[in-house]
């Protein structure tokens, strides 16, 4: 099985999702505007016509990173066979750099159409993990799993932090950090995310989301993607990065769209943050030498 690694994208890269709303504009960026674009496979496997060809435009000159959506992780359901069969074309067709699905389930004798918290529980850490096991062997590749933001908790048997570092551990896989998510659900069920990110581990974390959530009230955040990144947000993917390093990140956007130059505003300001950090990294290894 091939490991990609953060360093396949170069590390110090920012990315942008692949929405259809953003297509004509995407279609027109320069080779330089952005460093990858992430998409949704469970949204384009199939799709051709104008759509398919600007989805094989793009990806001729960008790099792409993939996203799952439907791969149900925590589902009780069995895994869709043919689902993870064109997903692992898809992959290939597009030299995607990177496949990551989220740490939650999405059916229950059928598609919820939402991502559902799994259990903390030791038993669901089993059952997930064997999924995931079973994913990376269907795909050829080593995976991430995104932590997802949650309001109604399922049972608790651990924390949600001991959850996820036991699923890394036991799946032996890596982790999309989504840094807006750990903020939300830090606010939303009251612990610290800065205790949180102390207790990754780093060496697993392949890469970073970030997006706006919604307000709505000073206890309650709402993962929207449709808004700016907030400035908590990028505060704590600057802690992530002088914790753990820079990784590739992308600027999540599903609606509300504003003009394409706000949306390169922000992956220039993770750019300036990445490059801001790695120079450090350097100063500091350069010292200890």
């Amino acid at each position: 099985m091939s490991k990609l690694s953060p360093t396949d994208a170069r590390s110090t890269s920012a990315g942008l999702g692949l929405r259809r709303g953003l297509l004509p504009e995407l279609l027109n960026l320069s080779a330089d505007a952005v460093d990858f674009l992430e998409v949704a496979p469970d949204n384009w496997i199939g799709v051709g016509g104008r759509f398919g060809e600007s989805l094989s435009q793009l990806s001729a000159r960008f790099p792409i990173s993939a996203h799952g959506l439907s791969l149900s992780l925590g589902g009780t359901q069995p895994l869709d066979t043919e689902l993870l069969r064109r997903t692992r074309e898809f992959n290939d067709r597009h030299q995607v750099m990177l496949y990551s699905e989220h740490l939650s389930y999405t059916n229950d004798d059928g598609q919820l159409y939402d991502l559902m918290p799994i259990p903390f529980t030791d038993e669901a850490i089993g059952h997930v993990a064997s999924r995931i096991r079973q994913v990376q062997d269907a795909l050829g590749r080593r995976i991430a799993v995104e932590n997802v933001s949650y309001y109604a908790a399922p049972y608790q048997a651990l924390a949600e932090i001991d959850f996820i570092n036991a699923v890394l551990a036991e799946a032996d896989t890596d982790l999309l950090l989504d840094v807006n998510n750990l903020y939300v659900n830090s606010i939303n069920h009251g612990y610290d995310a800065e205790a949180f990110l102390a207790r990754l581990p780093g060496e697993r974390i392949a890469s970073y989301h970030i997006a706006g959530h919604y307000d709505e009230d000073i206890d309650l955040k709402v993962d929207t993607h449709g808004a700016p990144v907030k400035s908590d947000v990028w505060s704590l993917l600057a802690s992530a990065y002088r914790r753990f390093g820079v990784r590739p990140t992308l600027l999540e956007r599903d609606f509300n769209f504003p003009p394409m130059a706000e949306l390169l505003s922000e992956t220039d300001r993770i750019r300036s943050m990445q490059h801001a950090y790695a120079d450090r990294a350097r100063l500091l290894e350069q010292a200890h030498v």
